[in-house]
């Protein structure tokens, strides 16, 4: 049986390219990954290290940057414990959808899930504030 999810969205008033461009970037997931990252996100061969994260040193490995807006990435934690996160970014007229699935971890409550899924989407949230300051008014 798989495991429960939790679909997070919101939409973002961005062309699609603008919003994957700015969220691909390494130097700039600590601007609004706050689940993943600090300052200290490096590159160390084919994945991102970060060293200062709420679960400390985790190793994020990126999808190949690609046309269809897919951002997913496998986060492996201190543990040895690596999750995949299906993370995609949808054009939706002149603007585009961000949507994240979330999933239960072992052994997570229903109120777990819940607060994991509300972080994803604050997280998600800031993302689009800060795309949407640098597009301006439209």
């Amino acid at each position: 049986m798989p495991r429960e999810i939790k679909v997070v969205s919101t939409t973002v008033a961005a062309p699609a390219s603008q919003v994957y461009e700015f969220a691909s970037r390494r130097e700039n997931l600590h601007l609004w990954a706050s689940g993943l990252a600090s300052a200290d996100v490096e590159q160390e061969g084919d994945h991102w290290v970060v060293t200062g994260s709420p679960m400390g040193r985790i190793e994020i490995r990126m999808a190949p940057r690609n046309d269809f807006g897919v951002l997913d990435h496998d986060v492996t934690t201190p543990d040895g414990v690596t999750t995949h996160n299906a993370f995609r970014v949808t054009p939706v007229d002149e603007g585009c959808a961000l949507t994240f699935v979330v999933l239960r971890t072992a052994g997570a409550s229903d109120e777990d899930l819940e607060r994991d899924a509300a972080h994803v989407l604050k997280d998600l949230r800031a993302l689009k504030g800060l795309v949407e300051q640098r597009v301006g008014p439209r």
